[in-house]
Order: C-alpha cells, then sequence, then structure tokens
C-alpha cells in the first residue's frame, strides 16, 4: 500500500512539502519558543494574508504577495516598538487584524469570482505543485544556510545577549533577520497547514524536542525530526480517509505531545520515587 501511495505525482510533492516544512520548523521553530515570538509569528502569519490577497487583486501570485506583506509586517512591528515604546502584543494584535481585513478586502475587490481561500487558511499539502516545491525549496536552503553559518550568535541572541554586545554585534538587526527568516518559513508553511494552524506546526515540535533536550542544536534535529514523522502520519491518514491534511498533521502533534509529556511525567515520578526509598532505607 505504501509504494502505491508514493505512486502518484501529487503524493510525491506533498512528501517532499512536508519534509521541507518539517526541517524549517524544525530550525526557525525551537528559536521562536524559546525567544517567546509565538504570538509574533501568528500576527505575521495572519499580515501574510493581506499580500495573498492582493496578490490575487493584481494577478500575480498569491504567495509573492504574502511574502511581502509578512516580511513588511515584521519589520514594521520591530521599528515601531522600538521607535515608539509600544507593547509589542498591541502592534501584533492590530497586524493580525489589518492583514486579514485587507486581504478580505482585496478578494472582494478581485474581478469575476471570488477565489477559494480555503487552502491559504487551512492548507492543503495534497495540492502543492512543482513549482511551490521549487520555491520552498529555495527558502528553506536559505533558512537553514542563515542560521547554521551563524549558529553561535544564534543561540548567544537567545541565551546571552551582553556578550553579543561585547562582540560589537548588531542586536537589532539580528533580530530584523530572525523576523524575516520567519516571514520565509510561513510563507513555505502557508501550503502545507494554513495560515491559522501555523503557529501549531511551529510550536508542538519545538516543545515536543524540549522534552528531551535542552541543546538547541539537539533541540532542531529532534523538531526536524519529529516534523517528518507526524507530517507523514498525517499525510498518510489524511489521503485514506479523505479529510483535510494540514488538520490531521496538528492534531497528530498536539496528541504525540500530550501522550509524550504523560510518559515523561511517569518516568520522572518513578526515578524520584525510587531516589526517595533510596534515601528512606539509608536514613
Amino acid at each position: 500500500m505504501v509504494i502505491a501511495f508514493f505512486s502518484y505525482t501529487f503524493i510525491q510533492n506533498a512528501f517532499m512539502a512536508a519534509v521541507l516544512a518539517s526541517i524549517v520548523c524544525g530550525i526557525i521553530g525551537p528559536i521562536i519558543v524559546e525567544k517567546h515570538l509565538v504570538s509574533m509569528s501568528g500576527g505575521i502569519a495572519h499580515a501574510s494574508f493581506g499580500g495573498i490577497g492582493f496578490g490575487y487583486l493584481l494577478g500575480i501570485e498569491p504567495i509573492i504577495g504574502g511574502l511581502i506583506f509578512s516580511i513588511g509586517a515584521s519589520l514594521s512591528i520591530s521599528t515601531i516598538k522600538k521607535k515608539t515604546n509600544t507593547n509589542s502584543d498591541i502592534l501584533i494584535g492590530m497586524f493580525w487584524a489589518v492583514g486579514m481585513a485587507l486581504g478580505i478586502l482585496f478578494i472582494s475587490l478581485t474581478p469575476g469570482y471570488p477565489p477559494d481561500m480555503t487552502s491559504y487558511l487551512f492548507g492543503d499539502i495534497l495540492t502543492v505543485s512543482s513549482l511551490y516545491i521549487k520555491i520552498m525549496l529555495v527558502l528553506s536552503t536559505l533558512i537553514t544556510f542563515s542560521i547554521i553559518s551563524i549558529f553561535n550568535y544564534w543561540r548567544a541572541y537567545l541565551f546571552d545577549e551582553e556578550f553579543l554586545k561585547v562582540l560589537g554585534i548588531n542586536i537589532l538587526r539580528l533580530e530584523r533577520v530572525l523576523f524575516i527568516l520567519i516571514s520565509l518559513s510561513i510563507v513555505i508553511l502557508i501550503k502545507v497547514v494554513g495560515i491559522i494552524l501555523i503557529i501549531a506546526l511551529l510550536t508542538i515540535p519545538p516543545a515536543i524536542a524540549k522534552l528531551f533536550t535542552d541543546n538547541l542544536k539537539s533541540m532542531m534535529i529532534i523538531s526536524s525530526f519529529v516534523g517528518v514523522l507526524f507530517s507523514f502520519i498525517g499525510l498518510f491518514i489524511s489521503y485514506l480517509y479523505n479529510i483535510p491534511s494540514g488538520a490531521t498533521i496538528i492534531l497528530l502533534s498536539v496528541i504525540g505531545y500530550f501522550i509524550l509529556s504523560m510518559l515523561k511525567i511517569n518516568h520522572t515520578k518513578k526515578i524520584i520515587n525510587y531516589f526517595n526509598r533510596q534515601v528512606i532505607r539509608k536514613g
């Protein structure tokens, strides 16, 4: 059955998209989680909807519009926050709402029948084209290279910003690069799980990895592996039962997280009880 499953071109594209998306989530996700940028990522993702609608209005590739809007939103939030000292949550909420509102407005102004936005909102990995795979491959390579090439700087940015200041590194510039990388990651994930579910795929695999290690490099490796595993299983189940692929992948990931959390809690309790018994015996 598995061989027959991979005999279709659209399944091969979907699997490749799942692998690339998982690698991106595995690399950028731990940074988002450790730096507490989950809300920021959600705001950027929803702001990209305005660009997708704008792309339809202009008759260009919607993903290009989404990329422009997501990068613009991320840099705008960072700049406005620094210059006005406005709470980032307020700015994120504003760009979140404005992006969705503009997307709806642009789509309503698009000539002819309104396009179906379901795949952009909720994802449809089974409809990923070969062209989109090429776009994902280029962006994934760029993101991976940007993180790995200066990995020690990113680690210092997460855990020891003072060390970067001593080295003379411009933290604001590094932060803006990170926001751009997050924007690129969101564009990669839109077709896989959709704008609404992007946050989950960026955070659940890193959360699972964090159950086993606090080492950033190990977290990235485990996150990538977990993402590929759940994406493949979710893709297979969605194909068999004709259910939404993005939602299936997310639900499996959440279930996996809770199961592993409970197993870790029970394992920790056994270890604690063992040491307590040893202490009592020696006492």
